[in-house]
């Protein structure tokens, strides 16, 4: 593929990120991995744009004042912890494992973007303005191990997270989670430069993820909050769902006829909760979203 390809594919997912405050690594990763990159070089180069995607991202949201720098710090450190952890369990597992490793971690998070987006549901009432410490350093060492582990997921788990448990407004959980990140892009990179992971890196692929990334991420700053969350939310776990799932059922030697029909009908009720979320959202109107109803 041309370098030019992989910018579309950095620019979509930044856009997806940068909007809903997950989904780069997650969405990345998958293509790459489907294309027939080891999950170790998939995650690995995933990490290194996410060294200028991230940087740029969180410059574009605290430009727009959406960033609470409070709750940088506190969840970027502990994720930068964990992400160097999971970068060294991916770089020491076999290929096989790897890749089973990583389509199932990817799998579960985008069933969380579905429950997420298209199911809108409320585990935690009570909010606070910021989280204790003691609350943001196990979600951020939890959070960049699942990251650099599984080539994704730093948003899937800290973004729902944080939109539970505090009062801020969607974009500026948006903006702190996409400030953060870059701790945990920096950690798993040295991590994977530490296990030896660039040796199967195509460069081409890392510079055109960052030159897409990088040019949406200011666009991205802009839409948060601001986009039909719901549907497009969906359909991207969805994605994600579907493509993992696939390898999944490949690894375990499933019946192509009953893998089809499954992964068929996989598709076909996640369409159906996209319409169904798409419907429910136009009816309560993009400024009174589930999204800054705080639900989860």
């Amino acid at each position: 593929m041309s370098i030019f390809i992989f910018a579309i594919v950095g620019a979509l997912a930044q856009l997806v990120d940068g909007t809903l405050g997950m989904a780069f690594g997650i969405t990345s990763s998958s293509l790459l991995v489907i294309a027939g990159a080891t999950p170790l070089a998939a995650s690995a180069a995933v990490h290194f744009a996410e060294l200028g995607t991230t940087f740029s991202s969180g410059a574009a949201h605290w430009r727009v004042k959406n960033v609470d720098w409070h709750i940088v710090l506190r969840l970027g450190i502990p994720g930068a912890v964990g992400a160097a952890a999971g970068s060294t369990v991916l770089s020491r597992i076999s290929l096989e494992g790897s890749r089973m490793w990583m389509s199932s971690l990817l799998l579960v998070l985008g069933l969380v973007l579905i429950i997420r987006f298209g199911m809108q549901r409320r585990i935690i009432s009570a909010l606070v303005k910021r989280p204790r410490t003691s609350v943001l350093i196990p979600l951020g060492l939890a959070a960049g191990f699942i990251d650099a582990s599984g080539g994704g997921g730093w948003g899937p788990v800290t973004t729902p997270t944080l939109l539970t448990i505090t009062s801020h407004e969607p974009k500026r959980v948006i903006g702190t989670v996409s400030a953060s990140e870059f701790f945990v892009a920096l950690s798993a990179s040295g991590g994977f430069v530490a296990g030896s992971a660039t040796s199967d890196m195509d460069w081409k692929v890392i510079a055109g993820l960052l030159l897409g990334g990088v040019l949406m991420a200011p666009f991205a700053a802009l839409l948060a909050g601001k986009l039909p969350h719901a549907p497009f939310g969906t359909l991207i776990g969805g994605v994600v769902v579907i493509s993992n799932g696939r390898v999944l059922l490949n690894g375990f030697g499933v019946n192509n006829s009953i893998s089809g029909a499954i992964l068929l009908s996989a598709a076909f009720i996640v369409a159906l909760i996209s319409l169904r979320a798409w419907r429910k959202e136009g009816r309560d109107g993009v400024e009174h979203s589930f999204f800054e109803e705080n639900e989860l």
